[in-house]
């Protein structure tokens, strides 16, 4: 039978290594006893065996030169019954000593045992992974979010612990797409929402834009129901009472007002130019306070619009600060309107102070300067009533009563 080219170069090494060593008789005898090899490493290990130094050192040099297809050809022998001897001979596999034996078996089902212990700990493992994700599937499905987990599926044949389930997760793209506020909020100082916690806030600002029967593209879902109008809301941190006071702000009083009042809020603050009146007093970057300190202005400024008296934003937000509301301007200016117009004319007929919008301003709504306006006042109506003894003009109109505002 022909020869591998590797057992050639196993003779060739150990016939030098016998010529040049000039290894006894019985060291000769030793290194060709048939030994169990059953990998290349094994039989290098048995070279620390030989005693004699300088043997054992030109055993080492010979098989440092076996390369890896030796060790196959070793490890393949092996599989057979076979064994490589020193002098690169096959031979049969010899039988172990008893002890050897009972050595050898002890060590396999010590193996066997690891094996297994390594197999069910393995399968507890996988186990525990199903279990993580099954559960994280249950949660997200009762949101109709699903589709999100499944995205991570294949963390359960991977070997990652079922705690970095969430967080993995919360890493993929449509998670975050879907929950895009969360990380507004974090940017701003605020914490991030839990799933639960954020669609409860969808909800319940769609309830609301419901039952004030805003348009419904103010609450339209998107893909995952996402409701992308409501970011800014969650971003934010709008509480659902805080929506609704900007709701009512914005449909109560002014989309619902009279129209004056949308007049005077596009006139005094030109940076609503979209026409959408919802639109600006529900941005949360627009400060509530703000918008009701300029809605407030709007109403007082539609009133005397509406009463054909001037309006600027100036005079209709000073007048805000003293506490005048929609309600009464809309009496107060009512009433200057009445006898505005006659107080001035007699004012010049009788060569007196001009009788302006301004005075009759501070005495119908009690702002400083009421009582020297008030006494302007009854200066004009004396005047008239010395000339004309009390016949005819203002004595008998709006600006004769005892009070400008209820005249």
């Amino acid at each position: 039978m022909a020869i591998s080219k590797e057992e050639k170069a196993v003779r060739a090494a150990l016939a030098q290594l016998e010529k040049d060593a000039a290894v006894s008789d019985a060291a000769v005898a030793r290194m060709n006893q048939a030994t169990p090899v059953s990998s290349y490493e094994q039989a290098r290990s048995q070279l620390s065996e030989i005693k004699d130094p300088k043997t054992r050192a030109i055993a080492e040099k010979a098989f440092a030169g076996v390369d890896r297809q030796t060790e196959r050809l070793i490890t393949e022998a092996a599989k057979v019954g076979l064994q490589v001897t020193p002098t690169g001979t096959l031979a049969p596999i010899q039988q172990q000593p008893q002890q050897q034996q009972q050595q050898q078996q002890q060590l396999t089902n010590e193996q066997y045992l690891a094996q297994q212990e390594a197999r069910l700990a393995a399968e507890a493992a996988l186990q525990n992974r199903k279990s993580a994700y099954d559960l994280l599937l249950e949660q997200f499905s009762i949101y109709g979010l699903g589709s999100l987990v499944e995205g991570i599926k294949g963390l359960v044949q991977e070997n990652v612990s079922p705690s970095e389930f969430a967080i993995r997760l919360r890493q993929t793209d449509a998670y975050k797409k879907r929950f895009a506020a969360n990380a507004q909020r974090i940017a701003g100082g605020l914490r991030a929402l839990s799933e639960g916690e954020y669609i409860a806030l969808e909800d319940q600002y769609q309830e609301l834009m419901r039952n004030y029967g805003l348009p419904a593209n103010y609450y339209a879902k998107g893909d995952l129901g996402r409701q992308e109008g409501f970011e800014k809301f969650i971003a934010g941190d709008v509480s659902p009472a805080e929506l609704e006071d900007r709701i009512v702000t914005a449909q109560q009083r002014v989309i619902n007002a009279p129209p004056e009042v949308t007049t005077a809020l596009k006139q005094f603050y030109p940076d609503i130019t979209n026409g959408d009146i919802l639109a600006y007093t529900l941005d949360p970057s627009k400060g509530l306070a703000d918008i009701k300190r300029k809605v407030t202005a709007a109403e007082i400024g539609g009133a005397a619009i509406g009463a054909q008296l001037g309006a600027t934003v100036g005079r209709a937000e000073e007048l805000a600060r003293y506490g005048v509301t929609a309600e009464s301007a809309r009496a107060g200016f009512g009433a200057i309107g009445g006898g505005l117009e006659r107080g001035s004319q007699l004012a010049s007929i009788y060569q007196q102070q001009p009788y302006t919008q301004t005075i009759a301003e501070e005495e119908v709504f009690n702002l400083p300067g009421q009582t020297d306006a008030q006494r302007k006042r009854k200066k004009i109506i004396g005047l008239e009533q010395a000339e004309f003894a009390g016949q005819t003009g203002i004595t008998s109109g709006a600006l004769g009563r005892e009070r400008a505002g209820s005249f």
